[in-house]
């Protein structure tokens, strides 16, 4: 049986952990509107949908255990949120509401973005390769690991929308310092992708 009261709030506090693809959707929501910010955000649930099947088949156990697997992933993730990042802080001069990446944000690219950046996340491998498997219950393993998932994307919607209005307020009260707030996320952006880059080759231990 799963042990709903501790995996509730632990794992919602681990959705709600600052992290790249959280900025994302505070940007988003900053830059145009919560309902947007939701929409590329399925880019994220989309991605995250396999990973939780790949890690219930066990190769999430893979995953952690491969450096190189691991190391492969997490450079292209780092180099793509540092490019992010630095598209973000140069294209704050042109105070065009519209832009995040120097070019105008559709929601093609926003959904694209959050994908790239969920995949490289080693935030998420952790939660489904060691986080899930602590609350499974094996007599229902299957049944199980869908509820945990199930339970894991709708507190993830729930957080992506807490970002995405807390981007919208933020624009709201101070629509005149977007530039500071775009060089802001751009360089939150970079310095994630810098710890990205030396962080660890996650393990189960």
């Amino acid at each position: 049986m799963i042990d709903w009261l501790i995996f509730i709030p632990a794992c919602f506090a681990l959705n709600l952990a600052f992290g790249p693809n959280n900025l994302l959707s505070m940007t988003h929501g900053a830059k145009k509107g919560v309902v947007f910010a939701g929409q590329a955000a399925v880019g994220r649930l989309i991605v995250f949908v396999p990973m939780i099947v790949l890690s219930a088949l066990g190769l999430g156990l893979v995953l952690t255990a491969s450096a190189t697997v691991f190391n492969v992933v997490k450079v292209v993730g780092a180099i793509y949120l540092i490019w992010l990042g630095i598209s973000l802080w140069r294209s704050a001069k042109a105070l065009d509401p519209r832009a995040i990446d120097g070019r105008v944000t559709t929601l093609r690219r926003a959904f694209a973005a959050e994908a790239l950046v969920a995949m490289s996340n080693p935030k998420a491998i952790l939660i489904f390769a060691a986080f899930f498997p602590q609350f499974v219950a094996v007599e229902a393993y299957w049944q199980s690991y869908a509820l945990l998932g199930a339970a894991f994307l709708a507190m993830e919607a729930v957080a992506i929308l807490a970002y995405a209005g807390l981007g919208r307020v933020a624009s709201t009260f101070a629509s005149g310092r977007l530039p500071m707030l775009q060089r802001i996320s751009g360089g939150m952006m970079c310095l994630f992708g810098a710890l990205l880059l030396v962080s660890p080759t996650p393990t189960r231990s």
